[in-house]
């Protein structure tokens, strides 16, 4: 399609990156989640030098967040940065995360939600989805669902608008989903099961659609947000960028991707620079990124022509439906949130 060709891609993966944003975040908690590596460790180095009254790194490994933790405030002297564990594969740690910032979070203001994987093959969680399914589209739509009620009442308690931001991606572009998982009774645990997942739906398609499914959830969200409520909630893409997520790859794959990095690929930085500008772009107009595709370099843009058409909009209602159902009895308070906070979606 014209509007993500590869020449497109090219151009805007070789153009400058604008400088970060910078904004004074006195007072303001930012949550970053997958924060000790890569395009999270990153932006949440940007936040750090912002001056934010509390920076909370949201990591699985204890050791490898602590490490990041101590660079960060070595690097920024950001005295305000905290350790916090979270592990995407499993719903009981999101809740766990989600109990503690009810006892001691306070206010909210930002929410980077980061943390993905991009596996080959299919890998069980303790919850019994495939994990690439359950970190980047299950567990993180879950997470965001919890602090919301946090970010709205900080939204209105201190007159600002607070922002969740999914990191997406271009590949978005190249997702499909088959003619036989729409035929069946729920797409996304069709597309969580060992059954489905076979070697053939795995490696960079699983990734791609992972990746679109992340966009019909910022959409779906928010069309179901009222304009008066103060909250944001956009997708960006990073670009492609030097990233260990792709450590997987083997053989011709990995050829081929050493050689796109080698030409294309964005110093990580520089890709985290668009997560920044997500999150606090445009501060004094933050409504203008509400349900927005935020690409290279600080642009709104549209997203997949699939997900713009009649039969796009019907997926992501149903994906909606679904993704609700799943999470309202892996912790009740998801159904409480919809309830209280958003209201019904489009018929």
């Amino acid at each position: 399609m014209a509007k993500f060709s590869m020449l497109n891609f090219i151009r805007t993966q070789r153009a400058k990156p604008p400088p970060v944003e910078q904004v004074d975040l006195t007072g303001k908690t930012v949550i970053v989640i997958g924060a000790n590596a890569g395009l999270g460790f990153e932006t949440t180095k940007h936040f750090a030098s912002m001056n934010p009254g509390r920076l909370i790194l949201a990591c699985r490994s204890e050791s490898k967040g602590n490490a990041a933790l101590e660079r960060i405030k070595a690097e920024t002297g950001c005295k305000t940065a905290e350790l916090w564990i979270v592990d995407l594969t499993e719903f009981a740690s999101v809740r766990r995360f989600a109990d503690r910032f009810e006892q001691e979070g306070g206010r909210l203001d930002i929410l980077v939600a980061n943390a993905a994987v991009m596996l080959g093959k299919y890998e069980e969680t303790k919850d019994k989805w495939d994990t690439c399914l359950q970190v980047n589209c299950l567990a993180m739509p879950l997470l965001s669902l919890l602090l919301l009620p946090h970010m709205v009442r900080t939204g209105s308690q201190y007159s600002t608008v607070p922002r969740i931001v999914v990191v997406a991606s271009d590949v978005h572009y190249w997702a499909s989903i088959e003619k036989r998982v729409l035929e069946t009774p729920n797409v996304l645990t069709t597309l969580g099961s060992k059954e489905y997942c076979t070697p053939n739906v795995m490696g960079d398609k699983r990734y791609f659609l992972t990746k679109m499914l992340n966009i019909l959830f910022v959409r779906a969200l928010n069309d179901r947000i009222e304009a008066s409520t103060p909250l944001v909630v956009n997708a960006v893409n990073p670009g492609y960028c030097y990233s260990n997520i792709r450590q997987s790859f083997s053989g011709a794959q990995a050829v081929v991707d050493y050689l796109m990095e080698k030409s294309v690929a964005l110093p990580t930085e520089a890709g985290s620079r668009q997560l920044v500008w997500a999150a606090i772009g445009d501060n004094s107009s933050p409504n203008k990124f509400r349900g927005e595709y935020i690409t290279l370099w600080r642009k709104v843009d549209e997203v997949s022509d699939y997900i713009l058409t009649p039969e796009g909009g019907k997926l992501q209602d149903r994906i909606w439906n679904e993704l609700i159902e799943i999470l309202g009895k892996v912790d009740p308070r998801v159904s409480s949130t919809i309830e209280t906070y958003l209201r019904p979606g489009p018929n």
